[in-house]
């Protein structure tokens, strides 16, 4: 039986190519703003969520090698195995074509999401931020698992201003769901 080598260390290149190239990015288009914003702007692009969202964007999942046990338990769909993936794939990349080559991926497939991943983490703030400019306005979310087995349970959420439904999302875990809402009902109201 042929032996595979794990990805964790092309993720630890991968990971530090990417904060390298956001920042960049952010710096350049960014020339006004402080070190402690930009710090926030790049933590909203590459937490788990986002590279998970990338690395659906380009299919990843579907070209993974998986152990039996990961492979069992539904691992192509997981947080943390795709956004794991991804960062390795940038370190492949760097590797392979330098880091010229690398920052173009991920110009292509992060950067180019800028506004929507960070609404990944920014949503749920934004829409807060909205609704607190009226202190008689009332925000709620309305949360509930959908079918799936105990590890791969899916939620639906409600987003809901003075009991009206503004926004419905989808997501693997009751976070995920409430942030979908909440980036669409950003999107809804042109809070972005």
């Amino acid at each position: 039986m042929q032996r595979f080598e794990s990805n964790q260390r092309l993720e630890f290149l991968g990971d530090a190519v990417l904060e390298l190239a956001v920042s960049d990015h952010l710096y350049k288009a960014h020339p006004l703003v402080e070190e402690g914003e930009l710090t926030r702007k790049r933590s909203s692009l590459v937490f788990e969520t986002a590279l998970e969202t990338c690395a659906r964007s380009i299919g990843l999942g579907d070209y993974l090698y998986l152990g039996h046990g990961e492979e069992l338990s539904h691992g192509r769909e997981k947080a943390s195995i795709l956004s794991d993936a991804f960062e390795a794939v940038i370190g492949a990349i760097y590797l392979d074509g330098g880091y010229e080559a690398a920052e173009q991926f991920i110009d292509s497939f992060v950067i180019g999401q800028i506004n929507e991943l960070s609404l990944l983490r920014d949503g749920k703030s934004l829409i807060q931020a909205y609704v607190q400019q009226n202190s008689e306005d009332v925000l709620t979310y309305d949360t509930e698992p959908l079918s799936g087995p105990e590890h791969m349970k899916h939620f639906h959420a409600k987003l809901y201003i003075n009991e009206q439904l503004i926004a419905e999302g989808d997501g693997h875990s009751k976070k995920n769901a409430e942030q979908d809402a909440a980036m669409k009902a950003c999107r809804k109201l042109h809070l972005v």
